[in-house]
């Protein structure tokens, strides 16, 4: 129909058609970029609802609220907003798909890239009485690049004795491929079926690292063995009856309301007292000096309801609940110190040993004939009040207390002092006497204690940037020494704090969150990885159309 066009009518018609062509082509370019970006949007805000912790269901709900907000502000894109599925089946295989990709893509890659990696183990039982098992690991690649993931959450139905736990870690470290050599330690909290001698969990793993040639290091978590420390003082006389006047008072909701107003009316530093759990690690030092911040109000509204605390007119009462809050505060700021993502165990037993010398100079200080209780201002302030009475004498005890704590201090870190020497050699290369180091490393400790640069470079850089400029080269076993220190966990901090994010989850009102989604969920909440929603995930999904 067109050979009998010729000459400026046919090349006017050949442009005519050209345009009509590149106008449908980009037609279904532009569905096919709005349905990739529908999609993409579709996964962004499904990660950010497994990031917050929501409900599936909450993806509808974001929609209505987006629609809402397009109809009155962008009403000629709101076709392109309703492609974006964010239905309750949609938003949870748009979750699964983003923690396969962060394991796969992500942590499979990175784990074939470690030199050194160790674990970290805890056990909970969630909502529905099911008993799971975090499993983290911190790997080293050659660069001293420090990585901390969610290795699995695997959820045991049954018993859960050493054996079970063993077999667990071993199908997830299996699952990703890690080399059994390149374990450098595991770190649990300290539970029988976790360190037992014969058959726990860090027993068998180590056993299982010596038989693939390698050597791992068993630790129990700092942070739990200071909680034990911190229950080593006791002080029933104290705890009960601070405890009880608490229980009195916030466990009727009428005394509560009437506690609340009475601080409000007479302007009282604090509005209320805090309730003491004992599994809660800053609890007791937080319920201590609250109660001994108020103990006048409190006394006061106890006596008006006919509770009198009788140990609030007693002096050497008073002295000892002081000595247990400013001794619970000194303990709950070393807590805090070791709490916290990418710790070194360098740091970490730093902290440890710098509380030790702490623990000794409080002791001399309360021996004293004329005690000195600077470091107690609560007891101090005590002291002060009651001039007259016999609370100096009371000092001696504090001391010995003090002594006490401190053997059960040295006593309950000894998995940490076995491995003080490596610690050392690892945080202050410089200050080692290269005979007590082991022999593969002496020629190479000598060298760097020697070289003025790198001892400049250790004052000024972290550990991982001072050991990842060394040259590869002069000191290849001292490099492989510092990650394999580099790789330990000092604590299970981070099984603890994925605790909290599955117990919020999975709660009372939310019983029937699968296994699976679950462990989907805390990877998202807890990973530092970045998915790949433009390729990897993307490359898996079929568009649908919101309906």
């Amino acid at each position: 129909m067109y050979d009998k066009l010729t000459g400026s009518e046919r090349s006017k018609k050949l442009k005519q058609l050209e345009a009509g062509l590149t106008s449908q082509q980009r037609f279904f370019t532009r569905a096919r970029e709005s349905n990739e970006n529908a999609t993409k949007a579709s996964y962004e805000v499904a990660t950010l609802i497994a990031k917050h912790s929501k409900p599936f269901t909450e993806g509808e709900f974001i929609k209505d609220c987006v629609m809402t907000m397009v109809e009155k502000l962008c009403p000629e894109k709101k076709q392109d907003f309703a492609n974006v599925c964010l239905a309750r089946n949609t938003v949870a295989r748009r979750i699964e798909d983003v923690s396969s990709d962060i394991k796969r893509q992500k942590l499979g890659a990175r784990g074939k890239e470690f030199d050194f990696f160790s674990l970290a183990c805890d056990e909970s039982t969630d909502a529905s009485d099911t008993a799971q098992l975090l499993i983290f690991l911190r790997g080293v690649d050659s660069d001293m690049n420090v990585t901390e993931e969610l290795l699995d959450l695997q959820s045991l139905k049954n018993q859960t004795r050493g054996t079970d736990l063993f077999v667990s870690v071993c199908s997830a470290v299996d699952d990703m491929k890690l080399p059994w050599n390149k374990v450098s330690g595991i770190i649990t909290d300290g539970a029988p079926a976790m360190a037992g001698e014969r058959s726990g969990l860090s027993t068998r793993i180590c056993e299982k690292v010596v038989e693939h040639g390698g050597k791992a290091i068993k630790l129990h978590c700092i942070i739990h063995q200071e909680v034990l420390c911190a229950k080593h003082l006791k002080y029933d006389h104290v705890m009960k009856p601070v405890i009880k006047a608490i229980n009195y008072i916030r466990s009727k909701a009428l005394c509560h309301r009437q506690f609340q107003q009475f601080l409000i009316d007479i302007q009282a530093e604090y509005g209320d007292v805090v309730y003491h759990n004992d599994v809660r690690w800053l609890c007791r030092g937080s319920a201590l000096q609250r109660f001994c911040s108020l103990r006048q109000e409190i006394g006061e509204f106890m006596a008006k309801k006919g509770q009198s605390i009788t140990e609030l007119s007693d002096p050497v009462w008073l002295a000892d609940l002081s000595f247990l809050v400013d001794t619970t505060k000194h303990l709950n700021v070393l807590n805090t110190s070791l709490q916290g993502p990418n710790a070194v165990i360098s740091q970490l037993y730093s902290h440890i040993q710098t509380f030790g010398t702490k623990l000794k100079l409080f002791q001399r200080h309360l021996s004293q004939p004329q005690p000195n209780a600077t470091h107690f201002p609560a007891l101090q302030g005590i002291m002060t009040s009651f001039p007259q009475s016999n609370i100096n004498a009371q000092t001696r005890r504090y001391a010995a207390d003090i002594s006490s704590l401190t053997e059960e201090f040295q006593h309950r870190f000894r998995d940490f002092a076995a491995i003080e020497k490596e610690i050392t050699m690892f945080s202050s290369p410089f200050s080692v006497a290269p005979d007590t180091a082991p022999d593969h490393l002496q020629l190479e400790l000598i060298e760097l204690q020697c070289d003025a640069e790198c001892r400049s470079r250790h004052q000024q850089l972290s550990l991982a940037d001072f050991y990842r400029q060394l040259d590869e080269g002069r000191f290849q076993e001292i490099r492989t020494f510092a990650k394999k220190m580099l790789s330990l966990f000092g604590s299970t901090y981070l099984c603890e704090q994925t605790f909290s994010v599955m117990n919020f989850n999975k709660s009372r009102v939310r019983t029937r969150l699968t296994d699976s989604h679950l462990r989907d969920i805390l990877r998202i909440k807890t990973t530092a990885f970045e998915p790949d929603l433009t390729y990897d995930l993307q490359s898996r999904s079929q568009y649908h159309p919101s309906h």
